[in-house]
């Protein structure tokens, strides 16, 4: 066989791209399930079981629902090992030949689904029972809909164990959220883990891209330019909330994250309408810095430099007078929370 000249092997592809990868359509001779629940790994071992479980549990049979992990050139343990076990064979597995990043991942998760629904579900997220009868009562009730999402619960790691939080409903009762593109605009409304996406959309628009941190917030914001979006108040899925491990809180931690937002805002504002432009990225600005605000006080008890970063970021995304207020306060009480602890800790 003949030798292949380094000049002539495909370059590798970026881990960020920079535009929505194409999502070929399934091919016809390969039979389609309803759904398609891709589970994106990487060195989520310890909580994979319990997202397996979640999915598991309420699942019908393969006919009518694909599950897969893929991963992502995992290091923290043996990912098939445990597929397999909590699996039973009812999970299939793949593993990427070399790690390739969060984005190629995903794009690798929507290739692979063979469904017409697709439920992207992070190896660490999870869902509670009711969450697919729930979503496919939403696209029986607006067959029109791209997507269909439910409200969240966040799941906080405490030394006491778990705590899970309630989020806010998006509106109160289900059906069609009417502007959803504007008050994505203004901010994240949802989590990865609460949303399905019609496999058509995806072909339609592309994978994530752009991006490593709000890369998912993009591209609801993209689906909603482009689609009807259904949404149920019921807090069906769950969303674990800056876990040591995971890629979010690495970005959190470096201030990535407000960085790659700033990207993400500018991109949402080309899907707006000219009139809503201006007014609507300063707003969504000021909602981001509001939110690394609001990250500070369980930071600055795990993490002092991580939350100092995103105090120094909420003040750079919004330097107006309210957020600079708000990010000094945030500073002064942990300061004085920090030394009054001190000498307690001391005696």
């Amino acid at each position: 066989m003949p030798e292949t000249l380094a000049s002539e092997r495909p370059a590798p592809l970026a881990r960020i791209p920079s535009t929505p990868p194409v999502i070929g359509p399934v091919a016809s001779h390969v039979p389609r399930p309803r759904w398609s629940v891709m589970i994106p790994a990487y060195n989520c071992l310890p909580y994979l079981r319990e997202t397996l479980e979640s999915v598991l549990a309420q699942a019908p049979g393969p006919a009518e629902m694909q599950i897969a992990v893929v991963d992502d050139a995992s290091t923290d343990g043996d990912v098939a090992a445990l597929v397999q076990a909590v699996g039973q064979g009812r999970v299939q597995y793949y593993q990427q030949p070399h790690n390739v990043g969060s984005l190629r991942n995903f794009e690798t998760c929507l290739n692979r689904a063979t469904g017409h629904w697709v439920h992207l579900l992070h190896g660490d997220d999870c869902v509670a029972p009711g969450f697919y009868a729930e979503i496919a009562g939403l696209f029986g009730q607006y067959p029109a809909a791209g997507a269909a999402f439910t409200n969240t619960a966040d799941i906080f790691m405490r030394p006491t164990g778990a705590e899970v939080r309630e989020r806010p409903p998006v509106a109160p009762v289900a059906g069609i959220i009417e502007d959803m593109l504007l008050r994505l605009a203004l901010g994240q409304l949802l989590e990865t883990p609460s949303i399905v996406v019609k496999r058509s959309v995806y072909e339609q628009l592309g994978s994530f891209y752009a991006v490593h941190y709000g890369e998912d917030w993009e591209m609801w914001a993209r689906i909603a330019a482009h689609f009807p979006v259904a949404y149920s108040p019921k807090p069906l899925a769950r969303y674990r909330y800056i876990n040591s491990t995971s890629i979010s809180h690495r970005h959190i931690k470096t201030g990535q994250n407000i960085r790659d937002i700033a990207t993400v805002i500018d991109l949402i504002n080309e899907h707006l309408p000219a009139a809503h432009r201006q007014h609507l990225k300063k707003s969504g600005r000021r909602h981001y810095a509001i939110y690394c605000l609001s990250l500070v006080d369980d930071l600055y008890a795990t993490d002092p430099a991580a939350a100092r970063t995103q105090l120094r970021g909420a003040v750079r995304m919004s330097p107006q007078a309210g957020t600079i207020f708000w990010a000094l306060k945030a500073y002064l009480k942990n300061l004085i929370g920090f030394r009054r602890a001190k000498p307690a800790a001391q005696a």
